[in-house]
């Protein structure tokens, strides 16, 4: 059933609209993922596992909160519809919050102890409030399956460019960010002598953009389907949360969402440490440009994505891509420390990143399909509840990854004031680029193979679903 004074069929605005969104988010949370554990360990001057526990906390707090930020966005009625007005309404804390986070107070260790605490708890609750409703926006901006993954592939194309953007921003003022050469004159000693208030004001102009992007989402998007919701009430809040633990596919979704993005942090929070301490090159400028490749080689991917899934379906498309990149992945491992080993490694990382590409809009596109079957099961979507799951899934493999990566480098005995690290601390940074991640994704392996939704199930609900919401009309 469409809402009133919206067209029938969805434009190539609202969908280049849509993208804003992750183009803004996408930002953020890159630079969250990429800088924010070298930010706390050699710039802001937290001990390796004090940053380790503060993103493990913060992160699951955020994953916590993700469904009751969905229950409340379904729970929400406005004249700009249900999930849409958040992004009007969150834009500007997103974006105060987000420069706050890198912010280093002039005060002693215990008060930017918790200070770091404070500011991450809010930029947490600010991201869930804002990208949760964002999220569940694409089971309401068409009720065309195909559409919908077609949706989520500008979502994620716009959030490539936003995170090549972001890259590019942090490589642009490298100098302002960087620590200075050793004695030798050609290997940076980390970012721990960089001035932390260039690292407050790139990130202001990060969040400028992101303002005005999410501010452009909310101008060009419509809701425009009305799925079947139950009365609200704590009554129909057990239910929904009754129906969604109770939901097969959304339990080994989730478990697969996780796998991959605890892949990603891991991979991705590394390089830095990879550049700087295997590698003998800027962590800043070389890592920011070993990542804009991957960037690229992702957008690639996402252009890819709804053709292949048309031939080997979204189900297929996923697992695929955990396979390719766990192997992939492992390789790296044994990669020289020499100049072919470097050019081997930026060949992999292109490899993973169109991979990665691929499957990123699918796994949006999936939890779409997961609120439809909820919808035909238990009566009620419970879209934003459930998109909630997969916001979750991203911060509680981002927290995890992040967790994970702190604690190995303080087990490794991982130091950011030495210019050179003992070689257990070496080993423990070539498996944070290789083994470890590989492990998470091949734990979405086991999960994709048991996920039940495939093409052919899905077009049976999709067909069950227009029927019984003819029927209401």
């Amino acid at each position: 059933m469409n809402l009133t004074n919206v067209p029938p069929k969805a434009t190539l605005s609202e969908k280049i609209g849509y993208g804003l969104g992750d183009f803004s988010s996408s930002m953020f949370w890159k630079i969250f993922s990429y800088y924010l554990p070298i930010f706390y360990s050699d710039v802001f001057g937290l001990k390796a596992q004090h940053a380790a526990l503060l993103l493990l906390v913060t992160k699951l707090y955020d994953a916590i909160s993700d469904p009751v930020m969905g229950i409340i966005a379904d729970r929400t009625n406005t004249k700009w519809g249900k999930y849409r007005p958040y992004l009007l309404w969150i834009a500007l804390p997103f974006a105060v919050v987000g420069t706050l986070s890198f912010f280093t107070p002039g005060a002693g260790y215990a008060f930017k102890h918790v200070y770091a605490y404070v500011m991450y708890i809010l930029m947490m609750t600010v991201y869930t409030a804002i990208n949760v409703p964002y999220g569940a926006m694409l089971g309401v901006v068409t009720d065309d399956p195909r559409e919908k993954s077609v949706f989520s592939s500008f979502r994620m194309f716009f959030a490539y460019i936003g995170s090549f953007l972001a890259m590019g921003i942090f490589a642009i003022f490298e100098k302002s960010i960087q620590g200075k050469p050793n004695a030798a004159g050609n290997i940076m000693n980390g970012v721990g002598d960089a001035d932390p208030a260039s690292w407050t004001f790139v990130v202001a102009i990060v969040a400028v953009m992101c303002l005005l992007l999410f501010l452009g989402c909310f101008a060009l998007t419509r809701e425009r389907v009305k799925t079947e919701e139950k009365a609200s009430g704590s009554a129909s809040v057990g239910e929904d949360l009754k129906a969604l633990l109770g939901n097969g596919p959304w339990w080994l979704l989730l478990g697969g969402g996780i796998a991959i993005l605890l892949f990603n942090s891991i991979r991705g929070g590394s390089a830095a440490y990879y550049f700087a301490n295997i590698l003998g090159a800027s962590p800043i400028l070389t890592c920011a440009v070993y990542l804009m490749i991957g960037e690229i080689a992702q957008m690639a991917g996402v252009l890819l994505a709804v053709p292949v899934s048309d031939k080997i379906g979204k189900k297929g498309t996923f697992l695929s891509v955990l396979v390719i990149i766990t192997v992939l992945s492992i390789i790296v491992w044994f990669l020289p420390q020499t100049t072919g080993g470097f050019w081997a490694l930026i060949v992999l990382q292109v490899l993973i990143c169109v991979a990665i590409g691929l499957n990123s809009p699918m796994l949006w596109s999936m939890f779409a399909d997961v609120a439809d079957y909820s919808e035909l099961k238990h009566g009620t979507a419970s879209t934003g509840l459930i998109f909630s799951s997969s916001s979750m899934a991203q911060k509680f493999g981002g927290a995890l990854g992040a967790f994970l990566l702190m604690q190995v480098l303080a087990w490794a005995g991982y130091d950011g004031g030495l210019q050179t690290q003992s070689p257990q601390t070496l080993s423990a940074i070539r498996a944070l680029m290789s083994w470890i991640p590989s492990i998470g994704s091949a734990l979405g392996i086991v999960c994709l193979l048991l996920y039940p939704l495939s093409t052919s199930r899905m077009k049976q609900i999709q067909s069950e679903l227009e029927i019984k919401r003819n029927s209401k009309q």
